[in-house]
């Protein structure tokens, strides 16, 4: 069974937070410690990046979170590894350089949540326009878009049938 005190035994200096999800074991590191606790997992058996996603936490201090969800196939375990950041300084360490999957996760996460993951090959936006400079799954994002930003659909754009826009197919 896997336990976070293995790292510690690895990197005495090593601190972090032991976080619980649901019964499934985590840990909060420092953006400084992130990689090479990363490549130790990754050299203990987790293989695999399942899922890596941004939250909002809507607070001063570390607003951003970034979770990284890792599996051990031969043990069938999971683990969560969690990093945070400041608003006024959005930076965590890329993870691509270790697990290359993290690429698009990461890439969203920079796109809704403005988490500028440093080291990263291809950080540029997914969903939103280039030239779109804000972040829309902040907590702080008004529900219905900014003004003049993104033009929303009208009403005779729509298919009367679906009700859902008309998207000229």
């Amino acid at each position: 069974m896997f336990s976070f005190e293995s790292v510690k035994e690895q990197f005495p200096e090593f601190t972090y937070e032991a976080v619980d999800v649901n019964g499934t074991p985590g840990a909060l590191v420092s953006n400084d410690d992130v990689l090479r606790v990363a490549n130790f997992l990754k050299e203990s058996g987790f293989l695999q990046l399942m899922d890596a996603f941004g939250i909002d936490r809507n607070q001063k201090k570390g607003r951003f979170e970034i979770t990284y969800n890792l599996r051990n196939h031969k043990t069938n375990e999971r683990i969560f590894l969690k990093v945070r950041c400041d608003e006024k300084y959005p930076h965590v360490p890329s993870l691509t350089s270790i697990w290359t999957g993290a690429n698009w996760n990461e890439r969203e996460a920079f796109d809704m949540y403005g988490v500028i993951f440093d080291g990263h090959p291809d950080l540029r936006r997914m969903y939103m326009p280039d030239e779109f400079e804000f972040y829309p799954l902040r907590k702080d994002f008004p529900l219905m878009g900014i003004p003049g930003s993104i033009p929303l659909p009208h009403s005779e754009d729509a298919d009367r049938r679906f009700k859902i826009p008309d998207r000229g197919e």
